[in-house]
C-alpha cells in the first residue's frame, strides 16, 4: 500500500519530504500555505443563465478575474427575448468595464473572459454588440 501512495504522489507531483512523515499518533502533517502559483490559478467554468439574476455569480467571478465563463443561455432565451438581451448588455458592460471580452459560440451558449485572457474570433465565434438582437 505505501509502494502504491508513493507512485500515486510523484505521478503528482508530490513529494516524500520529512514534514510528511507520521506522527507518533498516526497522522500525516501537510503544509497547508498555498504559493503563489496556486492563489493566480485560472478557472473554465460553465453557467446555465434560467433569469437575470443568474448573472450576479457571473459577474462577480469575471471581476475577481480567475474564470473563464462559458455561459448558456438557452433557457433564458426560450423564456424571455427581453430579459436574455438585458442580461447579455450587463455582462457586456462588465467585460467591457474590467478589460475583459465576451463573444458567443453556437446559437446557445456565450464566452467572457478577465483581461489576462483573449479570444481568437473567427466566423465561427462573433462579438456581442449591445444592439444584437437574439431573435430567430
Amino acid at each position: 500500500m505505501k509502494r502504491f501512495l508513493s507512485n500515486v504522489m510523484s505521478r503528482i507531483g508530490i513529494s516524500e519530504t520529512a514534514n510528511d512523515t507520521p506522527a507518533e499518533d498516526g497522522y500525516v502533517e501537510l503544509d497547508t500555505e498555498m504559493d503563489d502559483a496556486s492563489a493566480s490559478s485560472m478557472f473554465v467554468r460553465t453557467f446555465i443563465i434560467k433569469e437575470f439574476e443568474d448573472i450576479k455569480i457571473i459577474l462577480d467571478k469575471l471581476r475577481k478575474g480567475n474564470t473563464i465563463s462559458l455561459i448558456n443561455i438557452k433557457p433564458l432565451k426560450d423564456k424571455d427575448l427581453v430579459e436574455l438581451k438585458r442580461a447579455i448588455n450587463k455582462l457586456k458592460k462588465t467585460c467591457d468595464a474590467t478589460e475583459g471580452e465576451i463573444a458567443g459560440f453556437g446559437e446557445d451558449w456565450i464566452v467572457a473572459t478577465p483581461s489576462s485572457v483573449r479570444i481568437h474570433k473567427n466566423k465561427q465565434t462573433e462579438t456581442i454588440e449591445e444592439d444584437k438582437e437574439f431573435v430567430e
